[in-house]
This record gives C-alpha cells, sequence and structure tokens, in this order.
C-alpha cells in the first residue's frame, strides 16, 4: 500500500497531514518527471473548497519550476479534467478534490495523458521524492520556466460534449439537481436548460467552507424533498468533484449506482449494444441486483471496491458499462472515469427512450436488507481465513439457501474486518452476521 496515496489520490486534511510542501513538491517532481526531450504541459482543475485555490497555486508553483506549463481549468469536475487531458494529449491532468469528503480535507488526483488514474510506478516515485530518497529536481531558468495559461476554454468544450451526447430534448421535463456546493453548482443547470429542461436547483451556493454540508450525493434527503414537494420527474445529486452521481425517482425513491446498473445495462441489453451481455459491479452491489441482472440475462463481473478496479475490469474485457453502489458509473465508451453529470444524461436517455418513469425502469430491482458489521481484530488475515470462521460462514450461507450472501472483507486502514450480510429480511442478516462474530469470539481473534 502506498504511503501517501490511496486507490483516488493524495487525501488528507489540508495543511495538516496535506499540505502546500508536498503539493509544491508533487508539482516539481511532475515538470522534471514528463520534461527532458519537450516541454511537459499539465491541465489542473479544482472544486470550490478554500484550501484548493492554495494547492492550486503550490502544484503551479512546483510545476512552472521545473519546467512545466500549467493550464487552468479553475473550478470544474474530476471527469473533465480527465477528458481535457486525454483530448489534448497533455502529459497528465491534476483534480484538486476530496470528493465527497467535508470542506477542510482536500485531495490530489494524478491522471495520465490517457485522463486515467496515474500508474501505480509513477505514485511510488512520486512518494520517493516527498521522502528525499531522489536526487531534488533542477530549477528551470531563463525561457524553460514554465508559463500558466487560463484554461476555462477546457471546461466549456467538456461542457459541449456532454451536452452533444444527449440523444432526446428534454423539453418538458421536470428535474431537480443538488450540486452539493461542488464542482457542477454552475454547469449542471446550464447543460439541463440547453437541452430544454424545466430546472430546480439546491447546493449551488458554494462559499469554500459548505461544499458536501447536508448536501449533495451524500444527504440524498434534501433532493428526495424537493422531487417530491415540486413534483419533478427525475432528480441527480452529485458529489463535491461529480465524479458520482445519485438519482431521485418521481416518488421519492433513491437510485443509486446498483439501480443505475440495472437501469442502463438493461437499456442496452435490449438494444442489443451490451458488450458480451455484461455489466461490471464491485461485490458491494446489492444481491438484488443480480438476482435482477439473472432474470433480465444480464452477466455481471466483480471486482475489489473502487472505481479503480472497475475502470481495469471494463478495459481489460471491453465491457462498456460498471460501477459502484456509491454512484461511481463509468461509461467507457466516452470516459475513463465515473461522471455524475454523463451518468445524468444517461439515465435521462433510457427513461426517455422508454417512454417511462424512472420507477417503472428500476421496479424489477428488490433491494436486499444489509447488514454490515466492524469487527476488532489482531490480524485481518488470520480471521478471514481461520477455519472455524471459514465454517460459520459456509453454515450462514446454507441457511440462506442461495437466497442471499455472505461477505468478509478487510479494512485497507483499520485492524478491522467488515461482515456483511444480505437476506430477504433484516432478521437473517442479522443471525446470519451474528453466528459468523461468534464464531470469531469463540477463536479469541477480536479485540476490544
Amino acid at each position: 500500500m502506498s504511503k501517501y496515496f490511496g486507490t483516488d489520490g493524495f487525501r488528507g486534511d489540508a495543511n495538516v497531514n496535506l499540505n502546500v510542501e508536498h503539493a509544491y513538491k508533487i508539482g516539481r517532481f511532475l515538470g522534471g518527471y514528463y520534461g527532458g526531450d519537450h516541454r511537459p504541459s499539465v491541465v489542473i482543475g479544482k472544486d470550490t473548497r478554500r484550501s484548493s485555490y492554495m494547492f492550486e497555486c503550490a502544484l503551479t508553483a512546483g510545476l512552472t519550476a521545473s519546467g512545466a506549463d500549467v493550464y487552468l481549468m479553475h473550478v470544474t469536475t474530476t471527469p473533465s479534467v480527465s477528458y481535457i487531458t486525454r483530448m489534448d494529449s497533455f502529459d497528465c491532468g491534476i483534480m484538486i478534490s476530496a470528493s465527497h469528503n467535508a470542506y477542510h480535507d482536500n485531495g490530489i488526483k494524478l491522471l495520465n495523458t490517457n485522463g486515467e488514474k496515474m500508474e501505480q510506478f509513477v505514485i511510488n516515485e512520486i512518494e520517493r521524492y516527498l521522502d528525499g530518497e531522489l536526487p531534488e529536481v533542477p530549477f528551470a531558468t531563463n525561457d524553460s520556466i514554465g508559463k500558466v495559461v487560463d484554461f476555462s476554454a477546457g471546461r466549456n468544450r467538456y461542457i459541449g460534449y456532454l451536452i452533444s451526447l444527449a440523444t432526446h430534448s428534454y423539453k418538458d421535463v421536470r428535474v431537480g439537481l443538488d450540486c452539493a456546493n461542488g464542482s457542477t453548482w454552475m454547469m449542471a443547470k446550464s447543460i439541463f436548460e440547453t437541452l430544454g429542461a424545466s430546472v430546480t436547483v439546491i447546493g449551488n451556493e458554494p462559499n469554500g467552507l459548505n461544499i458536501n454540508d447536508g448536501c449533495g450525493s451524500t444527504h440524498i434527503e434534501n433532493l428526495r424533498k424537493l422531487v417530491v414537494e415540486k413534483n419533478l420527474d427525475i432528480g441527480f445529486a452529485f458529489d463535491g468533484d461529480a465524479d458520482r452521481c445519485i438519482a431521485v425517482d418521481e416518488t421519492g425513491r433513491i437510485i443509486d449506482g446498483d439501480l443505475i446498473l440495472y437501469i442502463y445495462g438493461k437499456y442496452m441489453k435490449d438494444r442489443e449494444k451490451l458488450a458480451s451481455d455484461t455489466v461490471v459491479t464491485t461485490v458491494m452491489s446489492n444481491f438484488g441486483l443480480y438476482k435482477a441482472f439473472d432474470r433480465a440475462g444480464i452477466k455481471y463481473a466483480k471486482t475489489d471496491v473502487g472505481d479503480k478496479y472497475v475502470y481495469e475490469c471494463m478495459r481489460q474485457n471491453g465491457y462498456l458499462i460498471g460501477g459502484e453502489q456509491s454512484g461511481h458509473i463509468i461509461f467507457s465508451k466516452y470516459a475513463a472515469t465515473g461522471d455524475g453529470l454523463l451518468t445524468a444524461i444517461k439515465l435521462m436517455q433510457a427513461m426517455l427512450a422508454n417512454k417511462q418513469p424512472l420507477s417503472v425502469l428500476a421496479a424489477p430491482v428488490m433491494i436486499y436488507p444489509q447488514l454490515l458489521k466492524n469487527v476488532r481484530v489482531s490480524d485481518k488475515d488470520a480471521a478471514i481465513n481461520n477455519a472455524e470462521v471459514q465454517k460459520s460462514v459456509r453454515e450462514a450461507e446454507d441457511e440462506l439457501a442461495g437466497n442471499g450472501r455472505i461477505l468478509l472483507r478487510k479494512s485497507g486502514t483499520e485492524p478491522v474486518v467488515r461482515v456483511m450480510a444480505e437476506a430477504p429480511t433484516h432478521d437473517e442478516c442479522e443471525r446470519a452476521v451474528e453466528h459468523i462474530i461468534d464464531a470469531m469470539k469463540k477463536q479469541n481473534l477480536i479485540i476490544s
């Protein structure tokens, strides 16, 4: 595991465990790494956090000091940086955001020239540089010092690209948007209004401190209330950097990533456009989704949790749609990362093409009750692989008789094993989880 970077970049409390010196040195390294035989160019976007402006300046200083030209997209979405990086052949792209986290956190997401998450071997070298294990990058001088370019035009091109993907007019469709006081606070409304929708927006008054604060995809209750009270046809909530989307149907039901995968997967399957008839999910997708896929004749692949792993599976196998329950949905024909605005446009496409409300399209999926308990253990691998624990898992699965599932997962950051069960009733989930935890207790695997 990386020291600083996780699956979604370098995250931390701004100026605590992620500070301006980190950002400056990352810029210094990248400018030197991509230099040599040509003058490197790097595009940067940011969300609305107060600290995003500080990190933008630090990264820019580091990059230009190492001889790289920097193109600033200003407040924009992660998917837009990915798109522009790929389309304009930048050496790399940087997004400053901590996604759905509170304002005091921030992050630095690195994208390669294809708009994909940066390769691990480059991350490893950056971390060595941060720890002083590599020589200092020489400072650029004279005309080799990098320049800074206002590149808001890149954001506008991305907006135009999204609009071009819409297959129907949104005229007479009443749409609610929750922009999380984040990256979409201006662009989402303009996109939907350009396509003809009647739009009501909340979470569009960022002040640097209120991103994701009681709004957006992690606080979907606000959008549900808006849709029901305003009698809207559909609603979409985004997170801080808009790489995820959660929808709400006209009744106020939450349409999470699993339901989105079903609705659009079936839309593609019905039109014989679903590659290998397969949708990519993670191990945390609900059992009810798989039952619905089975009935629809849709196959599925399962990956570890993380859109990085979803995309790798899609790229390796040529699959066209995949994602996570949290609303990270990837349409690989159009994007190399989860894209909340693109997801909203694709859901609108399915709804308008089928001439049915979202509630009807989602109805075949019965979401099973889920119970997840975290258990602190002295050794995660030993706890999961213990013979008696494995026996208890098999017993719980036998009890469910194929109408549910059990999942044991290791936490990536804590001495914790997550015990999860899905079943037709909450009581069945409770019995299954407690049966496994009891086995752990009897084997003295649990610590207080």
